[in-house]
């Protein structure tokens, strides 16, 4: 039957790109005439059809395919979100969507996803940072992809992400506004590149009040694997903190209270993304909410226009969160 014919099933039976065959069948630049010919004679020969365009684009099914690592997915309330609302997003226009955790053996031995190699998918987002040279063998399959809540400097991926330098300016200006001046900093900068933009943010709101970020006030939570660490407390300590997430802060404020430290008389402390942890927290985290379905909506929409062989927008879409303040500062 028609429907059960993929753009993905042409390309492979004509051994060329899932954005090459949809730029021949869609009549957009990019392919040859005789090209063009061979894959619309081959898409009529397996019985694939498009549906019928309306001023928003063809509204086709597509099978969409998202990788995030075991490390990020691993008990994350925001990633669940995250996932939960690109499912809406995928549902609304008709696709599908199959996620596929990669564990750490597999990232590191560059073994590939099964929804890859059986050819499942005709697009892939990947949520959250995978290594490099992961990511590099992925895109050998040569499928339209989009990258969610990270970036890579050295690929030149498409990119939806949440405004983390501003979001951490934001938290860091807040405590300069309460009359803090002496500020740490929760997170290991080399982890993803959200947590260095959010560390980049709270360098930016020191340096402009006139406040030297100090290298003993940057504190380490994850190791190379990714995995949280225990917590080391500087010898002198300052009197606030900006935590690179909630999970952090929550983690942060209990150790603090067990050191005796009042939170937030003693010490201020802030949260990021606005999740699960930032309420159980006692007491709550002033935090930096995500907009998770507008991050959603960004990526759903960029990889549609490339489904159907448009270019994206822009190649970085940054999507603003907003400031909630609650009892910890």
């Amino acid at each position: 039957m028609a429907k059960s014919v993929r753009m993905a099933d042409i390309a492979k039976k004509l051994g060329i790109s899932i954005v090459s065959v949809s730029k021949g069948l869609s009549g957009k630049e990019g392919v040859s005439d005789e090209m063009r010919a061979k894959i619309q004679a081959t898409a009529k020969e397996m019985g694939y059809s498009l549906t019928p365009r309306n001023d928003q684009g063809a509204r086709r099914t597509a099978n969409i395919g998202i990788l995030v690592a075991d490390r990020h997915f691993d008990d994350s309330a925001f990633y669940s979100s995250l996932y939960r609302a690109v499912v809406n997003c995928c549902g609304a226009i008709g696709y599908n969507c199959m996620m596929e955790i990669i564990m750490p053996q597999a990232e590191q031995t560059c073994t590939m996803p099964t929804l890859l190699t059986s050819r499942k998918v005709d697009a892939l987002i990947f949520m959250g940072e995978l290594r490099r040279r992961y990511i590099s063998t992925v895109l050998q399959y040569s499928l339209p992809y989009m990258f969610l809540d990270f970036y890579d400097d050295a690929i030149a991926g498409d990119s939806v992400l949440s405004d983390n330098t501003s979001g951490g300016y934001q938290m860091t200006q807040h405590l300069i506004e309460l009359g803090h001046t002496r500020i740490g900093f929760v997170g290991s900068i080399l982890a993803t590149s959200s947590i260095m933009d959010r560390y980049l943010g709270y360098c930016r709101a020191l340096l402009s009040a006139g406040i030297e970020p100090r290298a003993d006030w940057r504190l380490e939570d994850r190791g190379p694997d990714g995995r949280w660490v225990p917590l080391q407390l500087p010898r002198e300590m300052p009197d606030a903190f900006v935590c690179n997430c909630d999970e952090v802060g929550f983690n942060l404020v209990e150790r603090l209270k067990r050191e005796g430290y009042r939170i937030p008389e003693d010490i201020a402390v802030t949260g990021y993304d606005d999740y699960r942890f930032s309420t159980i927290c006692r007491p709550q985290l002033t935090s930096y909410r995500l907009d998770v379905n507008g991050m959603a909506h960004a990526v759903v929409s960029q990889l549609r226009r490339k489904l159907n062989g448009k270019s994206p927008l822009a190649p970085t879409t940054l999507v603003p969160g907003a400031f909630v303040r609650r009892e910890s500062t």
